[in-house]
């Protein structure tokens, strides 16, 4: 099985190696390039405050360069130094830099991502109790992903702030209070100034990347063994070979990660390879040539033949043909009842 290594893409830019001895792992050096473009992008945004009555003819380009260009690599370098801080503990601020500064411009409100994935989402395991658990829906249904996505969007914040709460980690309700607080003070004061701008600029994309949050963690626990839901093999799947990760540090790696969250991105690739045999043994799903939001796309048209063509026959795994495969997957997309659900995690 031939699998996508990619490395690190360095930059040989003056800048960078200068900074690169400021970080905690030098192969992430490849993020202070997508910092220096994603302030560019974020310096446009700004820009559009002033663009006066041309705001509505920039604005499409803006979105344009916004998700074509950077949206997807901007959330996943948030993600990856939400689990392994960039910078050395003696520039810790210089780590405020992607929550605070440029991720309001991308959709990303101050320390909720943060809060929801790292201090929520991977301590929940998509049971019971994640505020984000596909398990209760089906998730080949249209009508469950709305209400599913349409959840999110309009009680996620306070969902959050509520689990904390009752599990009492001060710290992290604390983070949310104080970033999203923040964040809609700034962008409230912004729609009496300039409500155009404001809603190209931050209304917009933050409505954007919150669904396409929940399109990924919906075809990331798409598939998920009723008999053992809390087992990181059979709740979650894998993606290799695949565009999205040459874009995105190989987040498609998906089972790797929720079994070692602080792994570095250059190395999912070598532990996947490493651990094929317990792959297969365990009868994990994974998929070739597609991506999360692909995943999503076919449940949600009903593409079964599609999604058994890209599914990777593992070496230890049962043998199944096409058929098999389609009734593999349907059974494993099935919602479970809340009884079923509060499982814990062997």
């Amino acid at each position: 099985m031939r699998v996508n290594d990619p490395r690190t893409v360095a930059s040989s830019s003056w800048f960078t190696r200068r900074i690169a001895p400021l970080l905690n792992d030098q192969r992430d050096v490849v993020f202070v390039s997508l910092m220096v473009q994603s302030a560019l992008v974020a310096s446009c945004g700004v820009g559009l405050f002033f663009a006066g009555s041309h705001i509505w003819s920039l604005a499409p380009a803006y979105w344009l360069a916004l998700g074509v260009l950077l949206f997807d690599r901007f959330t996943l370098m948030l993600h990856c130094t939400s689990h392994r801080p960039l910078f050395k503990p003696a520039y810790r601020r210089m780590n405020e830099i992607i929550p605070w500064v440029l991720g309001p411009f991308f959709g990303q409100s101050p320390n909720s991502y943060f809060s929801h994935h790292v201090g929520m989402h991977h301590r929940e395991e998509n049971l019971s109790d994640d505020l984000s658990s596909t398990l209760e829906y089906q998730r080949d249904r249209v009508s469950h992903w709305l209400l599913y996505c349409g959840r999110f969007l309009l009680c996620g914040a306070v969902d959050l702030m509520r689990y904390f709460s009752i599990r009492r980690r001060a710290k992290l309700l604390r983070k949310v209070i104080v970033g999203e607080t923040v964040y809609f003070t700034v962008t409230g004061a912004l729609l009496l100034w300039n409500p155009a701008a404001t809603v190209v600029v931050f209304v917009v994309p933050l409505v954007a990347i919150r669904t396409l949050m929940m399109v990924g963690n919906w075809g990331q626990h798409a598939f998920v063994s009723r008999e053992h839901p809390g087992d990181p093999y059979l709740s979650s799947i894998t993606c290799i070979n695949s565009r999205y990760n040459r874009r995105c540090f190989n987040d498609g790696y998906h089972i790797g990660h929720h079994l070692y969250p602080r792994l570095h991105w250059t190395e999912y690739p070598a532990q996947f390879e490493a651990n094929l045999e317990e792959y297969g043994k365990k009868d994990a799903i994974v998929f070739e040539g597609v991506d999360f939001f692909m995943v999503w796309l076919l449940l949600m048209t009903g593409s079964w033949k599609r999604l058994a063509r890209a599914f990777v026959r593992l070496p230890g795994a049962p043998q199944r043909d096409e058929e098999a495969v389609i009734a593999f997957l349907k059974e494993r997309a099935q919602w479970f009842a809340p009884a079923e659900v509060a499982v814990e995690a062997p």
